[in-house]
């Protein structure tokens, strides 16, 4: 997941209505005359953290802390969508399977330990191996081996080429960790990376607490601390930010965005994004499993009108790949059709059983959950909802144990062979292929998507892939994401990226 909209699943999935809220401080302008005080900020998330390690974490919820605290090899630029170096310095390809990286001198982790390639090919090697059982090893599965030839080079070796490399290394999952506190400690539960924030503790037994980096290797962050703080109600949430108590909120819901535009003190930024929210159906069960099911599943749902009920806060494309992300081709999939779904599921008989909807509980999930039960039922399907909360939701769905569930995948790397690999490929059931779908045609086309560097082949073969899987409908898009978030005007310097990720290191209050 990586860094994501907090209305998508790992986010990450996510994704997915997370929020932010920060302590204390508020401004004259904003909160009731009160001045601003400390370089503090409060952000509200309706979930609790997973974790704070980014080898073991692939949820939305989870990175948007992971974020501040650690950096990965490269990133994409907020302003041009190309991707360039943070941690590196440089790259080179030798030849078309070798990526030589050079990095960035005297940067040092929080804990003290040099930042070197020794650290890059610890992260690495363990993010790959198998006992490790990472979220995200797929981003460096086609990686066959990794040199630290000197201090400040590492190189990475593939049997094929692959294609999505530095997108690849963008991924928060892929962000570097200390080796030193690895081997010492639980990064879970303390992290320790090489961005502008580090952990203080954790208060409440949930609430996160991050403090500025004075030894960052760029110059340090302009927040003094930043809270990250659990407030399940997303309604509670949105009212401690008219009262300042909380300075930031994301993943913002349809429901919420009228209140949120009538308050004086807040500012609102939407962007269009990468993540993708989606049905996954459960391909070992019936009636999940016949494709006449899923069709009129397709066929009863009118995206374009709960589209159009979201306040902005959606894109249509009736296509997995979305308009942000590469490879996208355009619409490819099933239209509404109320009446040919009927018919479907009269002929079929597929009215006789109750399917179970299965859904994370934030407000966002829910409330499609509620629509699409609703028109399920129209055409004669029952749907049954069961909600589950953040962290748990997690677990259950990638075992499979439901019959169709909501889905949110935040396309971090904006490149669609890692939305199809991880969502779709059959290397991945039991970890992120919450659909259990395997067909082997589907895994070569994502393969060969992989396995070349050549944009427009590239290109052609997702189109493939994409009008394969608005074919078969594993899965089912809703809709296409927007990144928002809605923060006190005395906070100066939030950008949101459209992936739905953020940093707090150009943030300041006034």
């Amino acid at each position: 997941m990586g860094k994501g909209n907090k209305f998508a699943s790992w986010i990450g999935i996510g994704v997915l209505a997370a929020s932010l809220a920060l302590s204390g401080c508020s401004s004259k302008s904003s909160s009731g005359g009160k001045s601003v005080g400390k370089q503090e900020i409060t952000y509200a998330t309706t979930s609790k953290v997973v974790g704070l390690s980014p080898i073991l974490t692939n949820d939305s919820v989870s990175s948007s802390v992971i974020e501040q605290i650690y950096e990965t090899l490269f990133v994409r630029d907020i302003k041009t969508g190309k991707i360039v170096p943070q941690l590196a310095e440089s790259y080179e390809n030798p030849d078309k399977n070798t990526w030589k990286i050079k990095l960035k001198k005297n940067i040092k982790f929080q804990d003290g330990t040099p930042f070197n390639a020794e650290a890059v090919k610890y992260t690495f090697d363990k993010l790959k191996d198998p006992k490790t059982a990472a979220p995200r090893a797929s981003l460096l599965e086609p990686v066959k081996s990794i040199e630290a030839p000197d201090d400040y080079t590492v190189i990475l070796k593939t049997d094929k080429p692959y294609g999505p490399m530095l997108a690849a290394l963008t991924h928060s999952n892929a962000a570097i960790v200390s080796p030193t506190a690895d081997k010492k400690q639980d990064l879970m539960t303390k992290p320790v990376g090489t961005g502008p924030f580090k952990f203080s503790k954790k208060e409440n037994g949930e609430d996160i607490v991050l403090v500025k980096n004075e030894k960052y290797w760029k110059r340090p962050a302009k927040l003094d601390q930043v809270t990250f703080k659990v407030v399940p109600e997303i309604t509670t949430a949105v009212s401690m930010l008219q009262t300042g108590k909380v300075q930031l909120l994301d993943g913002l819901t349809t429901e919420l965005m009228p209140r949120l535009e009538k308050m004086n003190n807040v500012e609102i930024q939407k962007k269009e994004g990468t993540p993708v929210y989606y049905l996954a159906f459960n391909m070992e069960r019936s009636p999940m499993k016949d494709l006449a099911f899923r069709q009129a599943v397709a066929e009863a749902i009118d995206t374009k009108s709960y589209l159009k009920k979201l306040n902005g806060l959606g894109v249509y494309s009736n296509s997995f790949i979305g308009p942000e992300v590469f490879g996208h081709s355009g619409d490819s999939g099933p239209a509404f059709d109320q009446q040919k779904a009927k018919k479907l599921v009269k002929d079929k008989r597929f009215g006789n059983k109750t399917v179970k909807l299965l859904v994370a509980n934030t407000a966002s999930y829910m409330s499609m959950a509620e629509v699409i039960q609703s028109q399920l039922k129209e055409v004669g399907i029952n749907a049954k909802i069961e909600t589950l909360e953040w962290g748990t939701y997690l677990d259950v769905s990638k075992k499979g144990d439901f019959d169709i569930t909501i889905a949110g995948w935040s396309n971090v790397t904006a490149d669609g062979s890692e939305l199809l690999y991880p969502r779709l490929n059959s290397d991945n059931v039991d970890v992120t292929n919450l659909s259990r779908y395997k067909n082997t045609k589907l895994d070569k086309l994502i393969e060969q998507s992989r396995t070349t560097i050549d944009e427009q082949e590239r290109k052609d073969l997702l189109k493939k892939a994409d009008q394969l899987v608005m074919t078969q409908l594993p899965v089912f898009p809703i809709y296409h994401g927007v990144a928002s978030a809605a923060y006190d005007k005395s906070v100066k310097g939030f950008e949101i990226e459209p992936t739905g990720q953020w940093s707090l290191y150009n943030v300041h209050r006034e």
